[in-house]
């Protein structure tokens, strides 16, 4: 097990905890980025988009003309797609975009970026991280205290925090994830991310199953 630094809000080692190896320490796999990614963006797309075929469009009850004598071709009915009015072909219809992956597929390219992120020191673990009053210039001082300002943040917290949430959701290059919701594509769009003491248990245990990682003063 590898082992992490814990700092406070104002930057300062409070402690240090231990990285469950399967979580942080596991194999970078790429190439399960894209299939992830894929499958996030494909759920995220609405799919509302919608046209009428020739049975669909209003009109086109009687023949545009007689079928003989006046030197032009046969019609049938104005809703044909070749008339101005008339009926789309193959147009685009309502549908779902969303596909399957394996979970293990999934879990293991969540598992692979944690990995990436943690072998480029990207990730900070702060003691604790919370807001008692909204307030976002005091959640952009806290960023550039921890030295993490000036690039896009993903910050990862426990559990719901609706002060927290409302102070840092204004700040342009931050995301912020609950524990539960962590995903490959946020991790993947934020080169930095701040973690709380309490949401590495928390996934660690997501992760594997088996208790939270144990840490030291």
């Amino acid at each position: 097990m590898a082992t992490a630094d814990i700092v406070t809000t104002e930057n300062k080692k409070s402690g240090s905890m231990e990285l469950e190896s399967a979580v942080f320490e596991g194999p970078v796999r790429p190439h399960l980025y894209h299939a992830e990614v894929r499958r996030q963006l494909a759920l995220r797309h609405a799919g509302t988009h919608s046209t009428k075929n020739r049975g669909a469009v209003s009109g086109g009850g009687a023949k545009p003309h007689k079928q003989k004598g006046t030197g032009r071709a046969r019609q049938g009915t104005r809703r044909a797609v070749q008339f101005a009015g008339g009926g789309v072909a193959f147009g685009p219809v309502p549908r779902d975009y969303g596909h399957k992956l394996p979970k293990k597929v999934r879990r293991a390219a969540l598992l692979s970026a944690l990995s990436q992120w943690q072998q480029e020191g990207s990730i900070t673990i702060v003691d604790e991280l919370d807001s008692d009053e909204y307030k976002t210039r005091r959640m952009v001082e806290t960023i550039k205290k921890l030295g993490l300002d000036g690039a896009p943040l993903l910050v990862v917290i426990e559990d719901a925090k609706p002060m927290l949430e409302a102070s840092l959701r204004n700040i342009p290059g931050i995301g912020l994830v609950r524990v539960d919701g962590l995903n490959v594509y946020d991790v993947l769009r934020h080169p930095k991310m701040l973690i709380t003491r309490a949401a590495v248990e928390a996934l660690q245990a997501r992760m594997t199953g088996n208790a939270p990682g144990g840490a030291s003063a």
